[in-house]
């Protein structure tokens, strides 16, 4: 049997799929200069395929199947599996029509279609209903699949086979990766070193498709030394939700990198809690090169209310200044929009990010997931029902205390205040001439001053960027 794997690109910009909101995926579009330049480099950096497809790829190979892999391409095969998101929904199910009057069988996998069948049951002949693998398990045995089929979440992961990057399609961007260096244009090669989120944010979607799980540490430096036999200094994305949730694994795993003496750098995501100045330096010492942490928002009690446990602030920057120090590169996740959030609690919240001194951040727009506790918190006050725009970007439901153009111009104004700092851009250039910096320093607090998110008031104004 032939299999086509389709992990598809968007036809309208850049779409982060894999395991991006829990896998419903994320679309930026361009609003201004910034987010311009912000698009074309996740574009360029953050083009990540499905660790999911890969391991699939891996199950069908096992079984004595021929795999195809496509990011647009009507390919060749007897049954075709489909990435689904719910930001490109459209294009997914338009490519699975053209599939099937091909004669070829067409399922969908990934949370979108696991919680909104409805989207898709149309387009295809079957859907698998949870993570992936089990699924694809009983197809590769022989098994035809009908309708919506219930795919168990794999509790031994060490049981499942490492993924096939080697199967992908030369037309990916990652081949650079598989040939060459340590930072593919790709972004770098995906991997789970578990599964599923014990935390309780109501408005995340990591944990409503399987529960959490994790893989002996053997297993994982397994999956490190074969992915170093195959690509000099391998780039490593954990795509963990929450990394570094066991202490004591991450020292064993660094331990497990260094006594395989293993050449690899790494990226993960993270709670800032869940590290500490001597896990940093383990972790840089084994290949860390990159963190991403949500932080969300600045009150306290708007994160109780979203079920998540809040952060002390000193916490926060000593861990980012050591990474500072350590050369880690630093990413923050914000949220604006929370029901209890208003314009000063956002501008806070803003002002606070530009002081924090991450190397990048992240502001999105709160967007209620489906399957999601605040999906049916929320579902009262949608206002938006064209779902590809639960993008993360896009105002969905009626806020009570800010109006879609006000969140719009604070989400603008966000990535706006972040990037074109002066003391941003020396940092970014890389200035280290001590008179230039003091003169940076000095227009710094000068726009800070007159600049400041509680200061300004006309919500009317465009963004200029």
């Amino acid at each position: 049997m032939r299999v086509v794997l389709a992990d598809l690109r968007s036809t309208r910009g850049f779409v982060s799929k894999d395991t991006v909101v829990g896998g419903y995926g994320s679309r930026l579009q361009p609003f201004s200069r910034v987010t311009a330049v912000i698009s074309y480099l996740k574009k360029q950096f953050h083009d990540v395929p499905s660790v999911h497809m890969a391991y699939m790829a891996a199950i069908l190979t096992r079984g004595g199947h021929e795999v195809a892999w496509t990011r647009d391409e009507l390919a060749e095969g007897d049954v075709a599996l489909v990435l689904s998101s719910l930001v490109d929904y459209q294009n997914e199910t338009s490519w699975a029509d053209r599939m099937r009057a091909r004669g070829v069988a067409v399922g969908f996998v990934g949370i979108t279609a696991s919680k909104m069948p409805d989207l898709f049951a149309p387009h295809c002949d079957f859907i698998l209903d949870g993570e992936p693998e089990a699924g694809v398990m009983r197809l590769a045995q022989g098994e035809t699949l009908r309708g919506i089929v219930r795919s168990e979440q794999v509790n031994d992961l060490d049981s499942l086979p490492f993924p096939r990057w080697d199967l992908i399609n030369e037309n990916h961007r990652l081949r650079q990766g598989i040939k060459w260096s340590s930072r593919p244009l790709g972004g770098g090669f995906p991997l789970l070193a578990s599964r599923g989120c014990p935390e309780h944010c109501t408005y995340c979607p990591h944990r409503i498709l399987a529960g959490y799980r994790t893989r002996s540490i053997a297993n994982i430096g397994d999956e490190l030394e074969r992915l170093c036999d195959q690509v000099r200094r391998p780039y490593v994305i954990f795509r963990d939700p929450l990394f570094s949730e066991q202490r004591d694994r991450c020292f064993e795993l660094c331990d497990e990198i260094q006594a395989r003496d293993l050449t690899l750098t790494f990226e993960a995501e993270t709670r800032l809690d869940r590290l500490d100045v001597e896990l940093l330096d383990k972790l840089y010492a084994a290949g860390l090169r990159a963190m991403s942490f949500g932080v969300e928002s600045l009150d306290p009690a708007t994160l109780r209310k979203s079920g998540r446990r809040p952060i002390p602030r000193a916490h926060q920057r000593t861990i980012i200044e050591h990474c500072r120090k350590k050369g880690i590169v630093t990413a923050a996740f914000y949220v604006l929009g929370f029901l209890q959030d208003d314009w000063q609690s956002i501008a806070a919240t803003i002002d606070y990010a530009t002081d924090l001194g991450s190397t990048f951040a992240q502001f999105k727009i709160l967007t209620p997931y489906p399957g999601t506790p605040m999906f049916k918190q929320l579902e009262p006050l949608l206002v938006e029902h064209d779902w590809e725009k639960f993008d993360g970007y896009t105002p969905t439901f009626k806020h009570p205390n800010l109006s879609e153009s006000e969140l719009r111009f604070l989400l603008g104004a966000a990535y706006t205040r972040f990037y074109m700092r002066p003391s941003y851009l020396a940092n970014f250039l890389k200035i280290k001439n001590s008179a230039v910096r003091e003169l940076v320093s000095r227009l710094d607090r000068r726009v800070n001053a007159r600049h400041s998110m509680n200061e300004i008031a006309d919500f009317s104004r465009p963004v200029t960027c």
